[in-house]
């Protein structure tokens, strides 16, 4: 059989097997503007080389191991004659002073001793000399070192280098033959629901076609196992390789995790991580990836392979615990070390920013100009229209220039005075704005913020042990943002300028259409699948997910009895800002007490804000409470912690308990109460988001657009947090449970339209006749 052939980059296997040093966050990753002015640069000296000179040539030799063969491929900078020797040359654009370099830096060196071998080898050279060429992006001052080596050494410096390589590639190919062995005969782990072998066939269809598909089914139906299962499946088929799965909250990785563990129960094998934030892995007190502060950082480059290596080939499940563990034992950075692996296992299951979030999405996946055959399965994709507008968005606020400014100048006066000019640009922009403005687009700013970041990026590396302070670090950080999404700007953007609420003013690049910037990653995978119990209306989120005209979408029904759940509309409360009253709090307040009363068990009341949720408890603490019932608040701070302890309280409560909390937040989607657990969600308004400036320019963008603003910008979320809300209560075919709507407008067209498909048995209800409806409901489904 023909042995497989895996390529790699010259550069990129230098810097996996050769790297070394210290973990450090003070310097900064070379910029776009500056990878340009590199380029410019390179080309200007390759043209000022005289004689047999040959830029960018490029070259790529095979090496043929019992089990498969690796392609190193690359293009040499330069390639010249002198003095019969042949010179492979290295062209490396820095900031900095060029005569402060006393050495070449090492895998720089070791990516032109890769091209020297390959050329020595073709042209059948005895020696070969390496040039390396320093040049200051700015002054461009040229600093060169040169060192001549013989076939000999290069060969055998380069056989361990890729036998280092092969070591990596050989258990990997292993390892992928036994995995695709233990899935073609895996099955569904457990009877099919209803709706359950739908999804399941409408997934690995997708994925076999390599489209994508987006897939509304209620909660409880098994979305998670109906959408990794066929993935799975389909990997063992190689119709696809690395799995994402993509949450938006903690708690849906656990679901997934659990997922994949039943799966590997029933025999597969597969390999699992779970990438988890970088501040809750950290072992120090504070995340600062510097080696001064951070025995995990100093030399972490030195240790972490093998910290990779072993934890890799030892064991299959990579979750938090296992993670930190094996970190504390070699003494490298947890994160960093999680990201290492994930570019080894089958499966990772992380939070959107790692795939779609320009900044700090996995480069090793994709950086530009990566891709892969990946199967991305996008848990609560409702949830994935804000947060792809937020990771698309931009600003840069006058008040943080101005602070900036201040720390920075005595220890760069250019950038000091950059500062000053920006702070100037802002301020007449400042003066023309009310509340907010709508702009044509940046104007000079933009050319500011370059020069700005330029100077911030001069100063980290002349001054490489400087710590910026948090402010001003965080600045920078800002204005790379900026920058970086300024390239992006296009008919989905709205630019605008600000004063805003909270005193600040600043210039914001607000993209209101995620679609196309999400698209460019999801076009370097092979498939999507966009699944959630609330993706009404289809076309909406479609239309903000997705620009391709091919995606499949389908309803999957839910599979539970209606005869186990009672859906009542409260046609005599509202939570219209103009009906806000003390009378009107103590309606809900009392719509509370009598749901309760009803039977004992647990109830979650949903708010659409911190301060209603407190004016309500109040009135139903002071005029409704009777010794058996208990209340809990959910508050605006809480920790890890406090969330489990108030998720506990479901678990062994003996009376009533009601639980105040937040429509759209911690608690309104994502958990599973089963069973006695939750037995009761009550809803208090529509979920509208708040009026705010970019509600308003949502609103306006999309009126423009010819479509319903109002819909696009507030009734839409809103809707969507209602629906979530209410599906914590029938998670199973045995649960029984209660959802009251309390507001009117639920019943007008424009809301109900919205309610899914399954909830046409709803009734109305009042104050006067709630308890009566509820207690023949409790007694048919005993």
């Amino acid at each position: 059989m023909e042995k497989p052939v895996t390529r790699i980059s010259v550069r990129n296997l230098v810097e996996f097997i050769l790297r070394s040093g210290d973990l450090d966050s003070r310097r900064g990753t070379m910029d776009k503007e500056a990878m340009l002015k590199g380029s410019r640069l390179h080309r200007k000296l390759q043209k000022q080389m005289d004689g047999d000179y040959r830029a960018e040539v490029a070259l790529k030799r095979e090496s043929s191991y019992e089990d498969l063969s690796i392609q190193v491929e690359g293009r040499a900078d330069g390639i010249f004659t002198e003095e019969e020797t042949t010179w492979i040359d290295e062209i490396k654009g820095i900031y900095g002073n060029v005569e402060k370099l006393e050495q070449p830096v090492a895998v720089h060196k070791a990516q032109a001793m890769c091209y020297g071998y390959i050329v020595a080898m073709e042209e059948n050279l005895s020696s070969i000399g390496i040039q390396m060429t320093y040049a200051n992006l700015d002054t461009e001052e040229i600093k060169r070192f040169r060192e001549v080596f013989s076939i000999e050494d290069l060969s055998d410096w380069y056989q361990k280098l890729l036998d280092e390589y092969h070591k990596w590639l050989s258990y990997s190919l292993k390892w992928k033959k036994e995995r695709n062995e233990s899935l073609q005969n895996l099955e569904f782990p457990f009877p099919y629901r209803e709706g359950q072998r739908k999804m399941v066939g409408s997934v690995y269809h997708s994925i076999s076609a390599g489209r994508q598909i987006f897939i509304q089914a209620p909660t409880g139906v098994g979305k998670t196992m109906s959408t990794i299962f066929p993935a799975v499946r389909a990997v063992g088929e190689g119709k696809g390789e690395t799995i994402f799965y993509l949450t938006a909250k903690t708690i849906t990785r656990t679901v997934a995790e659990e997922a994949f563990a039943v799966l590997q129960e029933k025999g597969m094998k597969y390999k699992v991580v779970t990438i988890t934030a970088k501040d809750k892995l950290c072992f120090m007190e504070e995340t600062k990836c510097n080696p001064a502060h951070c025995p995990y950082a100093k030399g972490h480059f030195d240790r972490v392979n093998d910290a990779v290596y072993e934890l890799w080939t030892s064991s299959h499940v990579y979750d938090r615990q296992t993670i930190l563990g094996q970190a504390e034992k070699r003494q490298v950075c947890p994160f960093e070390m999680c990201l290492d692996l994930a570019l080894w296992v089958d499966a990772v299951i992380c939070d959107y920013n790692y795939v779609f979030d320009p900044t700090v999405h996995l480069k090793r996946f994709f950086g530009e100009g990566v891709g892969g055959d990946y199967i991305f399965l996008i848990d609560e994709a409702h949830n994935l229209v804000e947060r792809g507008r937020e990771m698309y968005s931009a600003a840069i606020c006058k008040e943080d220039a101005v602070l900036a400014r201040q720390k920075m100048k005595d220890k760069a006066p250019k950038l000091y005075r950059f500062l000053g000019k920006l702070n100037h640009q802002l301020k007449e922009l400042q003066e023309e704005c009310e509340t907010y403005r709508i702009l044509p687009g940046t104007g000079t700013i933009t050319m500011m913020a370059l020069k700005i970041q330029g100077e911030f990026d001069m100063f980290l590396e002349e001054h490489k042990d400087a710590e910026l302070e948090d402010e001003v670090r965080q600045f920078y950080f800002d204005v790379r943002n900026f920058l970086n999404i300024a390239e992006l700007v296009d008919e989905n953007y709205v630019v605008y300028a600000e004063n805003g609420a909270d005193g600040r003013f600043r210039l914001k690049l607000f993209c209101v259409n995620p679609a196309a910037n999400l698209g460019e990653y999801l076009k370097k995978g092979r498939s999507a699948v966009f699944f959630s119990a609330t993706l009404l209306p289809m076309s909406y989120y479609r239309k903000l997910l997705s620009c391709r005209a091919d995606d499949y979408g389908i309803y999957v029904e839910s599979p539970f009895s209606q005869e186990k759940r009672c859906i009542l509309n409260a046609c005599d409360v509202s939570t219209l800002y103009t009906r806000r009253s003390y009378e009107e709090y103590r309606r809900i307040a009392e719509y509370i007490a009598k749901t309760v009363w009803q039977k004992k068990g647990n109830y979650m009341v949903f708010f659409p804000s911190y301060k209603m949720l407190e004016e309500v408890y109040r009135i139903f603490d002071e005029e409704f409470s009777v010794n058996w019932v208990r209340c809990i608040c959910q508050n605006s701070s809480m920790k890890e912690s406090e969330r489990e302890e108030f998720l506990e309280e479901f678990e062994h409560n003996q009376d009533s308990l009601v639980a105040f909390c937040i429509m759209g937040g911690i608690f309104s989607e994502g958990i599973d109460l089963m069973g006695e657990k939750l037995i009761g969600a009550i809803m208090v308004g529509t979920g509208l988001p708040q009026l705010g400036n970019e509600r308003e320019i949502l609103r306006s963008f999309y009126s423009e657009k010819g479509e319903n603003g109002f819909d696009y910008a507030y009734r839409y979320p809103g809707m969507n947090k209602v629906l979530q809300a209410a599906g914590r209560v029938i998670r199973t075919r045995e649960d029984k449970g209660v959802i009251l709507l309390l507001d009117e407008r639920f019943r007008q067209r424009e809301y109900s339209s919205l309610f899914p498909v399954e909830w046409n048995d709803r009734k109305t209800c009042t104050l006067s006749n709630v308890e009566e409806q509820l207690k023949r409901f409790w007694e048919m489904a005993k």
